[in-house]
């Protein structure tokens, strides 16, 4: 029989090249192999043997462990070579089979999450953080984890997940925090050697919001992690989230449904363009604005003050964000001593300037300075009312 691996063993892979450390074991047949960049690899114990060395592609392996491999000892010079002391009987050799993956009752719903966890949740100001892809199901799942770079974007990671199973992805400092403002994740789910229900291929692009790091409310407790951590929802019992933009005609036959509204009132809105704190409560939207303390904190990403952008410039959605800014001061004229950040943030910068331009020349009574970043990241400016 092959030596079952023990936690500090040095193991190589059977059916690929590589191995590592054991770590640890997950249930009876799988254990946790840590390779020599550090990342964990869940895989089972039959696929795994024991080595004496850690060159994991010429290793000098168990031999007793490996099919079709006679184990040999050292013979004198001129002496013949001993027979093989292995057994002939069947319950001696070694298992070559691939243990089917583990499947729950109610697993056959999609579900699939992407976690980030804080290194140090005591230390909220200063840890970083590491990304996790949440399998919740009896499905693989085969991913790709992209984050935007301007108007194109850059691929992370990619990988195929077994069912039940999270796999680390990416650890990634604070300052990374400003780099990733709008991430996807597109998906597609299969399962092996038998039949299965065929499920929709999942594209979700979201924004990550850095200023949610900085609070420890941000992460909650859950059932896939030991500490509390950010849940990001691609899927959960085969129901896709909300996509973050919206078809625009779909949106305006919306709107005409619900309130009656004409063509003039659509285009006295926007052209269509529909700012999201106009119609909240009808439509679940979250708040433009919200409190923190006594400061006012209004977010003019374009996400957040447009439902779609589809059909607008460059120049036409500036344009609104400046509207924006420009209606919330005026709302806030007579409110002397109020603090008002507004989160812009880092990009190319364009927005950031236009509104620095603007309170330099047209609101001169006003102060400002660049928001706290501790509490709102890059990205950000404070305005007082004067």
């Amino acid at each position: 029989m092959p030596n079952k691996p023990k936690i500090g063993d040095r193991v190589r892979f059977l059916s690929e090249t590589g191995g590592g450390r054991v770590t640890g074991f997950r249930g009876k047949n799988i254990v946790l192999v840590e390779d020599e960049d550090g990342f964990e690899i869940p895989t089972i114990i039959s696929e795994v043997v024991v080595v004496e060395t850690d060159d994991y592609n010429i290793a000098k392996v168990h031999t007793s462990a490996v099919p079709g491999m006679v184990p040999k000892s050292p013979q004198p010079h001129n002496n013949p070579p001993q027979k093989n002391d292995i057994s002939d009987d069947p319950a001696d050799r070694p298992i070559t089979f691939r243990a089917p993956a583990y499947e729950r009752k109610g697993g056959d719903a999609l579900s699939a999450y992407l976690a980030f966890v804080p290194i140090d949740i005591k230390s909220m100001t200063t840890t970083d953080f590491e990304t996790y892809f949440v399998n919740d199901s009896n499905y693989y799942m085969r991913f790709t984890y992209l984050l935007a770079e301007g108007n194109s974007w850059r691929l992370h990671y990619t990988a195929e997940v077994e069912p039940n199973t999270k796999l680390f992805v990416e650890e990634f400092s604070r300052a990374s925090l400003n780099d990733m403002e709008r991430a996807c994740v597109q998906i597609i789910a299969y399962k092996r050697d038998k039949g299965f229900i065929l499920k929709p291929t999942i594209d979700h692009q979201f924004r990550i919001d850095p200023v949610k790091f900085y609070k420890l409310h941000t992460f909650s407790d859950n059932d896939f992690f030991e500490t509390p951590a950010l849940l990001i929802t691609l899927i959960e019992n085969d129901v896709l989230p909300r996509p973050l933009v919206i078809d625009a005609q779909q949106l305006k036959q919306q709107m005409y449904g619900q309130s009656g509204a004409s063509q003039q009132e659509t285009e006295e809105r926007g052209g269509g363009y529909v700012r999201r704190y106009d119609d909240q409560h009808s439509r679940g939207k979250s708040p433009l604005r919200r409190r923190n303390g006594d400061v006012l904190v209004v977010d003019l990403h374009a996400s957040e003050v447009l439902e779609t952008t589809a059909g607008m410039s460059s120049g036409d959605i500036l344009n609104y964000q400046l509207d924006v800014f420009r209606r919330t001061l005026e709302e806030h004229k007579q409110n002397k001593g109020q603090r008002i950040v507004f989160i812009h943030g880092k990009g190319e910068g364009v927005l950031r300037q236009a509104i620095l331009q603007e309170l330099r020349y047209k609101y001169k009574r006003y102060t400002f300075q660049d928001a706290s970043f501790q509490e709102y990241g890059y990205g950000a400016t404070q305005v007082t009312i004067r």
